[in-house]
Order: C-alpha cells, then sequence, then structure tokens
C-alpha cells in the first residue's frame, strides 16, 4: 500500500486512497508535470510475483489505452517501476451508477434513458475497436458531478476475436450473460445482454436475478424468465420494456446484434415511450411439421412452378421439374400385392381398393415412414437418370442427325421463351415495368395499371429529390407475377439539417431541446455569460449541420455577467465598522434593526442578514441588527452557536452545478409546547455547487430554553432540508 506523499516516477504524488478491487488498489494522485489530478490505479503485492496476474493487469491497459471516447475512462500512461505496475487514468470526480441507484431507487425514464445513452455509446466505441468489455455493470459506471456518464475497468476486457472462448465464467454474476455463465463464446451481444440488466435495474431499482449463492444466480440467467420489469414499476413505458426484454434475450441471435441498434431505438423511446416498434427476430419452430419458408425461398418455389409443363406422352420431357409427393398414409382397406413376374423379391407395393390384410413385414424395427421416403428418393434418383441419359442422347443424335438437328435446336432454345410467356398468355404474369424517377404516388398509380403492390423501403439521398423512386427490384421487363409484392426505394432527401437555416440560434433553451429530441438528435448544453444575448437563448451549435441521430454542442447564454463579491462578517462591530466592511465588499447597508442584549455591547452588530463568507452578488443591501443594550430588569438570556458548512450537491446529485435553489436559515424551538421561529438568514438564491457556510456566533433563544435547531430551509417549498441541533447556555 502507498502512503500519502509518495512520488511516482517524480511526477505523481500519491494523495489519498480512494478505493479497492479484487486485483488493485485506486489512489487520488497529482501529476506536477502537467499540473492535474489523475487516478492511479497499482497492482496489489500479493499479485505482483505471479506472470498471470499481471499479463492480465497489462491487457487492461493496453484495451482501455486504444479507446477514446467522451463516455470512457481515459488511460494516460502504464508504467512497470520495479515490483510496481500500475496505470494512470483520468480521475472522475462523481459516484457510480451503482450508488445513484440505491440513493435514488427506481430512475424515471428519461433520465434512464439519458444515462443509457451515455453508456451505449462509449460500450459501442469500444466494439468498434474490437474490444469486448465482459464485464458491464452499475459498478463500473461513473456519473460525473456534471452528468457526464464514463463506462470504465476494462480489466478482463480482451480483443474480440475467434479465439475469445471463455474457460470460466468471467463477470459480475448478477449481470452475465447465460452464455458466459456456461462458458461459452463471448461477442458483443455478450456486452449487449449485461447492459440490459443494467437498464433493468436502472428502471426498477433491483436486479432480475437474486439467490443465495452465485451459482443459482447463474443458473437463473440460464433458465428461468425474466421478470416483466413493468410487474415490478408500473411506469416503464412499453417502448423501453420492450428494449429491455430484446437485450436479455437467453439466445444472442435474438438479441440486438449491435450496440448502434440500441442507441437507435433508446432515441426513439424518448419520442414515442409507448410506441410499438421495437423489432422482434423471428423465431422458428424446429419441432414443428411446418417449416418457416422465407421471402426470397417463397419467390423460388413461385417461380418453378410457373416453369413446370405437361408432360408429352411417349417419355420424359426436358426442363420438367419432377417433385416427390408426400407419403399418403394407407386406409385400413388397402390390400399390398406383389407381381412376382415384373418385381424381384423386394418388390415394390401397388395398392388396390379392395379390402384385405398387409403382407408380413421383413423386418418389424423399420418405419413404414422411412420405407416410403426411401422408396420416393430412389423414384426420384432413377428419373433424374433417365433424364440424364436422354439428353446426352439428344446431344449425340443431333451431331449426326444435321438435317433435323436446326429444328431441334430451334425447339430446345425456345423451351424458354415458352417458359417466359406461357404465364402471360394465360394471364398470370405481367412485365415489369419502368418506375425509376417517378415520385411514390406516380409509382403506385403505374404499378396498379400492371396489378403489382409496391413494398417500400426509404433511404436518405442526397442526389435524389424527397420522395422519389431511386430503385426497383425486380428490373424494367422482368416478368413478374401478377398481385406480387415489388421492392421499391424511395429517397428520403439529404439526412443533413442545416441548423442556422432551421433558425435553432433563434430558439430558447426549451425549444432547442424539443426541436433536437423530435430529429433524433443527440443535444449536448453547455451554458456561459454573454453580454449580448439574452439569458435562455442559443448562442452557438456545434457543428451547426448534423445528420439525425447525431451529437451537437450546444451553448446557451446565461446573460451578462453579474460580479460576486463575499460577505464580510460584521458581529460585534460597530456601525460604522460595519458600514465601511460593507463598502469595501460592493454592499449597501439594507434595514438596520436594534434589539436588546445583555451579551453584546451596546452599540455593535449582534445579527447580520447574510452569513460571512456567503458568496452575494456586488451592489446587494445587506441588513443587520445593532445591540440596544440589556433592557432594564431584564432576565437571564440563553445564547448558542453554530460554525459548519452546508453542501447542496450532496442532496441535488450530479449535475447540480446546473441548479439554483433559493434557501433560508431559522432557529426552531419550543416555547411553553409551542414552535417558535426565529430568522437568521432571508431566503437567497445559491448556486447548487456553492458550499453555504452556516456560522452564527451569538444565537439568542428563548429564556429558560437550552436546545434548539437551526433549520435551512428551501424557501419555495417550505421543506426543511438540513437541520442542526444547537444547545444554548445561560450568561448574565
Amino acid at each position: 500500500m502507498l502512503s500519502t506523499g509518495t512520488f511516482l516516477q517524480d511526477r505523481y504524488e500519491i494523495l489519498e486512497k480512494i478505493g479497492s478491487g479484487g486485483m488493485s488498489d485506486v489512489y487520488r494522485a497529482k501529476c506536477h508535470k502537467l499540473n492535474r489530478l489523475v487516478a492511479i490505479k497499482v497492482l496489489k503485492e500479493e499479485f505482483c510475483t505471479d506472470a498471470s496476474f499481471v499479463e492480465k493487469f497489462k491487457m487492461e491497459a493496453q484495451a482501455a489505452a486504444r479507446l477514446s471516447h467522451p463516455n470512457i475512462v481515459s488511460v494516460y500512461d502504464v508504467v512497470d517501476e520495479g515490483d510496481l505496475h500500475y496505470i494512470v487514468m483520468e480521475l472522475v470526480e462523481g459516484i457510480t451508477l451503482k450508488s445513484y441507484i440505491a440513493k435514488k431507487g427506481a430512475l424515471g425514464t428519461k433520465e434512464a434513458i439519458g444515462i443509457a445513452l451515455q453508456m451505449a455509446q462509449g460500450i459501442e466505441a469500444a466494439h468498434e475497436n474490437g474490444i469486448v468489455h465482459r464485464d458491464i455493470k452499475p459498478q463500473n459506471i461513473i456519473i460525473s458531478m456534471d452528468g457526464k456518464v464514463k463506462v470504465a475497468d476494462f480489466g478482463i476486457a480482451r480483443a474480440a476475436s475467434s479465439q475469445t472462448m471463455s474457460a470460466t465464467a468471467v463477470g459480475s454474476v448478477h449481470y452475465i450473460s447465460p452464455e458466459q455463465a456456461r462458458g461459452g463464446y463471448c461477442d458483443v451481444r455478450s456486452d449487449i445482454y449485461s447492459f440490459g440488466i443494467t437498464l433493468y435495474e436502472m428502471m426498477t431499482g433491483k436486479v432480475p436475478f437474486e439467490g443465495d449463492n452465485t451459482v443459482t444466480v447463474a443458473l437463473a440467467h440460464l433458465e428461468e424468465p425474466i421478470r416483466l420489469p413493468s410487474e415490478i414499476n408500473p411506469s416503464v413505458p412499453v417502448s423501453l420494456e420492450k428494449i429491455i426484454l430484446k437485450c436479455t434475450e437467453k439466445k444472442p441471435e435474438y438479441r440486438y446484434q449491435t450496440m448502434g441498434e440500441v442507441i437507435a431505438d433508446l432515441r426513439q423511446a424518448l419520442i414515442e415511450p409507448d410506441g410499438d416498434f421495437v423489432k422482434e427476430v423471428p423465431r422458428a419452430d424446429s419441432t414443428a411439421k411446418t417449416v418457416t419458408i422465407s421471402e426470397e425461398e417463397l419467390n423460388q418455389i413461385r417461380q418453378g412452378s410457373r416453369n413446370r409443363r405437361p408432360a408429352e406422352s411417349g417419355g420424359p420431357q426436358i426442363g420438367r421439374q419432377v417433385t416427390v409427393p408426400e407419403p399418403v398414409p394407407e386406409p385400413e382397406t388397402m390390400e399390398v400385392s406383389q407381381s412376382p413376374e415384373r418385381q424381384p423379391a423386394e418388390s415394390r407395393p401397388s395398392v388396390s381398393g379392395r379390402k384385405g390384410k398387409r403382407p408380413p413385414q421383413k423386418n418389424e424395427d423399420v418405419s413404414p415412414q422411412l420405407e416410403r421416403l426411401l422408396t420416393g428418393l430412389g423414384i426420384f434418383v432413377a428419373v433424374l437418370f433417365v433424364v440424364g441419359v436422354i439428353l446426352v442422347l439428344v446431344r449425340v443424335g443431333g451431331i449426326f442427325n444435321l438435317g433435323s438437328g436446326g429444328r431441334e435446336n430451334t425447339e430446345q432454345e425456345s423451351v424458354q421463351e415458352t417458359d417466359e410467356t406461357a404465364g402471360e398468355e394465360d394471364g398470370t404474369m405481367v412485365r415489369m415495368p419502368s418506375v425509376t424517377g417517378l415520385t411514390m404516388d406516380e409509382a403506385e398509380d403505374r404499378l396498379a395499371e400492371y396489378d403489382l403492390i409496391p413494398d417500400w423501403e426509404e433511404v436518405y439521398d442526397d442526389t435524389a429529390e424527397k420522395n422519389t423512386v431511386i430503385r426497383q427490384d425486380p428490373a424494367e421487363g422482368e416478368s413478374v407475377e401478377r398481385y406480387s409484392r415489388v421492392k421499391l426505394t424511395a429517397s428520403m432527401g439529404s439526412d443533413q439539417l442545416d441548423l442556422a437555416a432551421l433558425g435553432v440560434l433563434d430558439m430558447t433553451e426549451e425549444e432547442a431541446k424539443d426541436f433536437f429530441a423530435r430529429n433524433r438528435i443527440t443535444a449536448s448544453f453547455q451554458h456561459q455569460y454573454d453580454e449580448e444575448a439574452e439569458a435562455g437563448t442559443i448562442i452557438s451549435c456545434d457543428p451547426m449541420t448534423v445528420a439525425a441521430g447525431g451529437t451537437v454542442t450546444v451553448v446557451v447564454s446565461d446573460g451578462p455577467e453579474q460580479a460576486m463579491t463575499v460577505m464580510p462578517d460584521l458581529l460585534e462591530k460597530t456601525e460604522e465598522e460595519a458600514a465601511s466592511l460593507l463598502t469595501e465588499a460592493g454592499l449597501e447597508p439594507g434595514k438596520v434593526t436594534y434589539d436588546n442584549s445583555s451579551v453584546i455591547e451596546k452599540g455593535s452588530i449582534m445579527g447580520q442578514e447574510v452569513p460571512k463568507g456567503t458568496a452575494i452578488m456586488r451592489g446587494s443591501q445587506v441588513g443587520y441588527t445593532v445591540s440596544a443594550g440589556p433592557a432594564s430588569g431584564e432576565s437571564q438570556r440563553y445564547v448558542g452557536a453554530i460554525n459548519t458548512t452546508f453542501d447542496p450537491s450532496s442532496l441535488i446529485g450530479p449535475g447540480s452545478g446546473s441548479v439554483q435553489l433559493r434557501i433560508l436559515i431559522r432557529l426552531m424551538q419550543v416555547v411553553d409546547g409551542e414552535t417558535q421561529y426565529t430568522p437568521l438568514m432571508p431566503a437567497t438564491t445559491i448556486n447548487g455547487s456553492t458550499l453555504v457556510p452556516v456560522s452564527f456566533s451569538n444565537i439568542e433563544g428563548a429564556a429558560g430554553v437550552d436546545t434548539g435547531e437551526v433549520q435551512i430551509v428551501n424557501a419555495d417549498t417550505q421543506e426543511v432540508i438540513r437541520s442542526y441541533t444547537v444547545q444554548f447556555f445561560p450568561l448574565g
């Protein structure tokens, strides 16, 4: 274990230990060369002598160092220094997603999707670099104080290849994919499963499978169906539930195949939370008597049926399609007879309509269905053999019979043409017209003339106008079955949006958020002061041209910068001294009140509206209370004090820097059975990340009451958000 103040490479100063894992300890450190804070992950001493552990530790660094993405914790350096092996990484100030869920419980839909999108983008970047994380879980997701989500700990990630076969299950058991649990092949779909379990926990506040031990949980991933998230949290929308269920399918082929598909559906879920747009992978029933046939196979079958022609008497027909009929079940009235003159011992059966008994089978173990199948296959092979012999004889005969060869060749050459025109003659086939270049409405009207049905696909195309047909299948002139569907591809126009032309710079922040959500654009909003732009309006977008599904950074104006100052300490100062201190701080004296005090000297300040050390806007008026000395015949007074600091970010959470809060501070005491409040600080607007000093050296309480509470109150809702107990002591 490294001690505070230790220097590594004469560059990294260890400040404190901030965490510990199974293989390593993590320290906060300062890089004196670049003057920045970093995190250093140091391999534990007991593993430094184990070559396999060292290699695994280095593999983490090599995997993560290849990645550069805003949603992945960056790796700066990898060092072997004697017996020390460590990685220097980006220091992310924040909390893990696991702690955030434990603190808030089930997250809201928009918040969960926002976090999930950032997670997915980081995981997708790793997948695009050929890296499978294999340990996606809330403990490895960090939410920074500004709301940025980062994926961390590539400790068991490895390059995805055909060799990525785990001998043992890898990953945390509550988030492990079924294939990892059984020690099978892991790929990007394994991360998608773990991502789905994490999203499940965000929406419900709990993992789907729990048990007394890890084996029980792993078996649940393999065998038990996942409980619907909406049964735990009814507010889970339909679209998000279907996304979770598709991510957590037991079989990888039924899940999303890429993280890009997950991102697309998550963005759509923001727009249509109750939409039914998640496409499920069709499941084939291998035990059924019927088999699912694809559209392509169905077209081939249709084409084959059109090419069949009646066989001419006297011999087999060239080009004829021979089919083996399905075995016909033999009814009780069927009688099997044999003809010794025409058949050998393995006689072929003939069916008679007379009632009779079936002769005994030669082999009772042979299935009748198998015999019929083998018989059918034998007939099929025999027919193919005969057709082949005839084709050879025809070709050989054509060489020696030149007089008739021309006619026979002409007949053979016309076979294909006859097949193609046969359907047109009987009205079942039509020629595909040309619809390329027409509008979608014009193309539908044109196809209707030929009794054809369009099957549309729309794609972005920078070269064709919107709603114009750019491709067709089949091509013009091809023979098509009447009333069949033909595939047409239409242009959706350019997918690039000109934000300036669309007036984004003239929108307010709320209008811009709605615009980007409708156009499936991920926008990151930043705020800055601007002397010219009104607060809440858009200053700039980067880039100004973006496609649907892209990302932009939007800068929003906070209006002109208002200079701030720090409230001075006026307590026990004279009125002249207080006025001078306020002037030096850029403040003005406010309302002055007088009150009796047996503690504070007459003429000195005994209370101020704003506590010392508070950030306050220049030019503000600050009131204070001046001691009028003890009242005549005054009884004993009770005095208390408090000196602490209130951190609003501990209540607000990530992104507190962009939140404002109005608070007031008061003293609460129970006097003669009734609650009595004494104001200590009036309602003041603060930033969510500002530390508020709660410092009052002379708080006068009610006579005879020795306890009270200093309360910090939300001025808008009157909710007590923090309280401190104060002891009061008699004076005088």
